[in-house]
């Protein structure tokens, strides 16, 4: 019998970068609109309070809807021409907001820009699954989704920067270039699956997909979608990730506005302040990640971070707005907390689901996300409208985060049926 060979260190150099920045990328495009709408294009095209809510949290509704077909079309097609024409389209529509006259025209380009973004969070899971082990996926899937806060760190400032500077449009003009670039640097590095990688030798090739396929040999089976969406930890998931995306994108949305509000604050300012919590969110992804991996627990590395983020939430509207800066740190706690366990959560599925249907049941949890985020960003924005303060939506983003972590505390691994290599899995071992 052959010596085993290791799984390849090279996957690391090669695919997670390029990951890193294409999810990046996406993220900008979506985010950057609250810069937008806090830096005159409302007034500029005449955009009330609740349409600018409405505006802000269409991009969510767009975002629900292709989900399951994305990542359907990534484990049975392609990821990688999925989220190459993704990228090229989201990017156009991006740089057209900066061009847009009216908010019709926005209403149209925020919904088509949350329909061509849909596929790619799904797609992007399914290609990690197909290139990382479970002993490996909580810090894959956080290299992807670190892109979502290390890209606010830094599109805080730049925005804020760029809109003070040029003004909004030439904000959204600039930032919806570099993803058409970088469609063609995704289509050029990465491959769809291990065998189709000419920078792997043979022996590793083998190596990874004989690991691979040893995990897929000890789950039960799941027959369709139907079936597994069906599933109670599905079902809990979906609830948990949507309460959870209320607190996340009512933040994320809100806070250059909520920041622009306090005393003698400048753009630039509210850009540097905006991006501090995602300083603190990047390295509590990195550690729970590892520790996540290191200990294979899941659960325990989600809830305890959003019931952190629930108290921070609350901590904030007791002590109100007469005390800017300790409700900002407090908001800093809660930004961190609520971005820690991504890594962990998403490695959850394809621990318990075989491989045909987990890419669906993915892409359905974040598809309930996308109805949270869409939740979380219209009614903080209609709260903070109705009440002309923070507090009650405060509140709202504190109560979603508690119910998300309860849920996560229901979460039960179900059974898994004694490993037993399928025959395809038997026949490569023997063979070595």
């Amino acid at each position: 019998m052959q010596e085993k060979t290791a799984l390849p260190a090279s996957r690391w150099l090669r695919l997670i970068p390029v990951i890193f920045i294409t999810y990046s990328l996406a993220y900008l495009d979506r985010a950057n609109y609250s810069f937008g709408a806090a830096s005159g294009m409302a007034h500029d095209l005449n955009i009330s309070a609740a349409m600018s809510s409405l505006l802000g949290a269409l991009f969510f509704l767009g975002y629900f809807f292709f989900q399951i077909p994305g990542a359907h079309y990534a484990e049975k097609k392609s990821a990688k021409k999925l989220i190459f024409w993704s990228l090229i389209l989201w990017g156009g529509l991006a740089s057209a907001t900066g061009m847009i006259t009216n908010v019709n025209l926005l209403i149209v380009i925020r919904f088509a820009l949350g329909i061509v973004e849909s596929a790619v969070m799904p797609a992007m899971l399914v290609f990690n699954a197909h290139w990382f082990t479970n002993k490996e996926r909580s810090r894959a899937n956080t290299f992807l989704i670190l892109g979502n806060p290390a890209t606010v760190l830094w599109m805080s400032i730049i925005s804020g920067y760029l809109v003070t500077a040029v003004g909004w449009r030439w904000m959204f003009i600039i930032e919806g270039m570099p993803a058409i670039i970088w469609a063609f640097v995704w289509w050029k590095v990465v491959q769809d699956k291990p065998s189709e990688a000419k920078w792997l030798t043979d022996a590793e090739k083998q190596a990874l997909e004989d690991e691979l396929e040893r995990e897929q040999a000890g789950m039960k089976q799941v027959k369709n979608y139907r079936e597994a969406f069906r599933s109670p930890t599905v079902i809990k998931l979906s609830l948990q990730y949507f309460f959870w995306s209320i607190g996340v994108y009512g933040f994320v949305m809100w806070l250059p506005s909520i920041i622009a509000k306090a005393p003698n604050m400048d753009m630039v300012s509210t850009g540097w302040l905006a991006a501090v919590p995602y300083v603190l969110a990047v390295i509590l992804m990195l550690v729970t990640s590892f520790f996540s991996d290191k200990m294979q627990s899941r659960k325990n590395f989600v809830w305890p971070f959003l019931l952190i983020g629930a108290l921070a939430f609350y901590g904030s509207y007791l002590i109100g707005p007469n005390h800017f800066w300790i409700s900002f740190v407090l908001l800093v706690i809660a930004g961190g907390a609520m971005y820690a366990p991504y890594g962990p959560f998403f490695a959850i599925v394809p621990e318990v689901l075989p491989r045909n249907v987990a890419g669906g049941a993915m892409a359905l949890i974040n598809s309930m996300g996308a109805l949270g985020s869409f939740a979380g960003s219209y009614i903080v924005g209609y709260l903070n409208d109705l009440t002309g303060g923070f507090d009650a939506s405060y509140m709202f983003m504190a109560g979603s985060l508690l119910l998300s972590a309860i849920l996560t505390m229901m979460v039960r691994k179900p059974q898994t049926q004694k490993p037993q290599a399928s025959p395809e899995w038997k026949r490569k071992v023997s063979a070595t």
